[in-house]
């Protein structure tokens, strides 16, 4: 079992408490890591916080871009290598972990030719007699130490998500990945210093104890903090920021899914299948609530359980498997609950509601109570609730009944009833005839109300991590 040590620049080597890595499969351990102490904490944000203000040490762009393009070649190179990576630490099957690796690498390559298109603009002067004889414009520069904390369910590609941008922007960066998934970021972050970046410009820990871990984001000397993660970890954490500080918060939603009278069901549920049960349900935007019009409520019932019930669940290392285990035994007990509880309270279940190993079967409901937990919160596990309504108006106004806004979708051939959830649906993208998990990594991406704070994807976060510092002159010769 390998054993990592701290990527703290020039952190002592000491005994230090250990976080275990173990597989969410079948629980075997893969890896430990150093835990991170207090004083550790205090020498990663010294040395970033010293790194920035000596701006003679500053990378130019030029380098910045030479070290991401060999970071891409060696991420390819290794390709493999944190596939499985990927798969075992969070349980992803092989398949879609092959598929974050290749966006990784395509976001790396993305921060590049943010860099490329990156420039200041002009400002407006000689207008007035106030600003004649001036001229003005701006430039970019980074915004500070950046602190990211990351989630688990995606674990190479959200690192890079938020990784790639300081990078590119000239930030120097600590990350803290999710203490279930940290390898995928230690090789990374490996790479990235394989590529040339000197250790200073991003470092990486783990804790054992939250209080260290709160230590590193509400420090004065944090520029931009970057979180994804659970709505209650992050609003606390940006509650206690310290003042100045900016940040970006990526928390969960509880997706709305339209189904029209008129929807295409052979290309609609094929669709809600993947965008429901995906990584077992475990991602941010994943289809949980389903509204379907009374006139075709039964063929989208029936159709869904059979796919979900032919979903190949198992190990997540194996080639063959659709859907993987949960991240941890105690979300598979919650999700248990939440199913088991909510068919006491009127719900239908159609397919699954079993707990296998450390898989949970995909489960579709049908009608659970609008005050099931299955319908009120984030569910992030493989299950999918279907309700009826009548009018479009009807499924629009449970849809936004909630205190959380992220992506919605609705499946119609009708254009005007599809610009019309577009305008009424409260979330901060629509799809039309694709399921609310579509992303690609140069799209914004944002949480609204409960949901988060801030816009996600490579250029807007890469947008987030500068200021834009304006020169003014003033010459008799303008």
């Amino acid at each position: 079992m390998n054993h990592y040590p701290l990527m703290i620049a020039d952190v002592a080597e000491l005994d230090r408490d250990k976080v275990t890595v173990t597989a969410p499969f079948d629980d075997s351990e893969i890896a430990t890591l150093d835990a991170a102490t207090s004083a550790d904490v205090e020498k990663a944000l010294s040395t970033a916080y010293t790194l920035f203000n000596d701006k003679s040490k500053w990378l130019p762009a030029s380098q910045r871009i030479g070290i991401l393009n060999k970071t891409a070649v060696l991420m390819r190179e290794q390709f493999d290598e944190l596939v499985l990576n990927a798969a075992r630490e969070g349980g992803k099957p092989l398949c879609d972990s092959q598929v974050e690796v290749e966006r990784a690498i395509d976001g790396v390559l993305n921060c590049i030719e943010c860099i490329r298109t990156d420039h200041g603009a002009e400002i407006p002067m000689g207008i007035n007699p106030a600003s004649e004889k001036h001229l003005a414009f701006t430039r970019s520069e980074p915004i500070g130490v950046v602190v990211a904390v990351s989630a688990f369910n995606h674990p190479l590609n959200l690192i890079i998500h938020q990784v790639g941008p300081a990078i590119a922007t000239g930030c120097p960066v600590i990350i803290k990945p999710a203490e279930d998934t940290p390898l995928s970021c230690y090789k990374f972050i490996s790479i990235l210093r394989e590529a040339g970046l000197p250790a200073e410009w991003c470092q990486a820990l783990v804790v054992s104890d939250l209080d260290v871990a709160t230590q590193l984001v509400t420090d004065s000397r944090v520029g931009f903090f970057s979180f994804i993660g659970s709505a209650n970890v992050g609003w606390m954490l940006r509650s206690k920021l310290a003042p100045g500080a900016r940040c970006a918060l990526e928390h969960g939603g509880v997706a709305p899914v339209i189904i029209e009278a008129d929807a295409v069901l052979v290309e609609a549920l094929p669709a809600i299948a993947k965008g429901g049960f995906y990584h077992a349900g475990q991602v941010c935007v994943s289809v949980q609530r389903v509204f379907c019009h009374k006139s075709v409520i039964n063929v989208v019932a029936s159709n869904l359980a059979k796919m979900a019930s032919k979903l190949i669940v198992g190990d997540p290392t194996k080639a063959e498997t659709e859907v993987g285990p949960l991240i941890r035994k105690v979300e598979l007990e919650r999700i248990a609950k939440w199913v088991n509880d909510a068919v006491k309270e009127g719900a239908e279940l159609l397919v699954g509601g079993r707990v296998e190993g450390n898989c949970y079967q995909p489960t579709v409901l049908l009608n659970p109570s609008e005050h099931s937990a299955v319908s009120t919160k984030e569910i992030f596990g493989p299950v999918i609730c279907l309700y009826t309504y009548n009018t479009i108006d009807e499924a629009i106004k449970k849809a936004n009944a909630l205190p959380f806004a992220f992506q919605a979708s609705i499946f119609t051939k009708n254009i005007d009833n599809a610009l019309h959830a577009y305008k009424q649906l409260n979330a901060s993208a629509v799809m039309i005839n694709d399921h609310t998990a579509f992303r690609v990594d140069w799209m914004p991406f944002a949480g609204l109300r409960q949901s988060g704070l801030g816009v996600g994807g490579i250029p807007h976060t890469y947008h987030d991590m500068q200021i834009k510092k304006m020169m003014i002159i003033k010459s008799n010769k303008i």
